[in-house]
């Protein structure tokens, strides 16, 4: 078996940026991600974790992002991935989780961002956005 180039690398981190974006806007639904993500070999879906925990961190989630997201993504709000996000400051390290709660963190962690993306494209986007991950076309649901 072969290792996967950096060129396999940028496309799976493409693509994961394309689904979470999706679900943030609306385009895909949350249960449409989750089974993208769990049709996921266990080490891509720790790589998806540490790129959404980093989507999160730029979003600047707050407290209140947390609670809304936790509230959102379906989890239990006493779940390890759901404590660990609206601790004062969040705790991002899901990757270290047990395998068995990496799918209760990808819920968490995209309907976190999910608020607190939409929270920013109201305030320091509003009119003048030029992220293209912020511009995606209204379209049909996406698989």
């Amino acid at each position: 078996m072969t290792e996967p180039s950096s060129a396999d690398g940028r496309a799976f981190r493409r693509e994961t940026e394309r689904v979470v974006n999706e679900i943030a806007q609306g385009v895909r639904t949350l249960d449409a991600g989750v089974s993208w993500f769990s049709g996921l070999a266990p080490t891509r879906q720790q790589e998806v974790l540490q790129e959404v925990a980093g989507y999160a961190m730029q979003a600047h989630i707050t407290t209140a992002d947390g609670r809304a997201g936790v509230a959102r993504s379906g989890v239990k709000p006493t779940a390890n991935p759901s404590v660990m996000i609206c601790m004062e400051p969040p705790r991002y390290g899901f990757v270290g989780l047990p395998s068995a709660e990496h799918l209760k963190a990808f819920r968490v962690l995209v309907s976190v961002f999910a608020v607190a993306d939409a929270r920013r494209r109201e305030t320091n986007c509003k009119g003048a956005c030029g992220h293209a991950w912020h511009n995606l076309p209204a379209a049909a649901e996406q698989p």
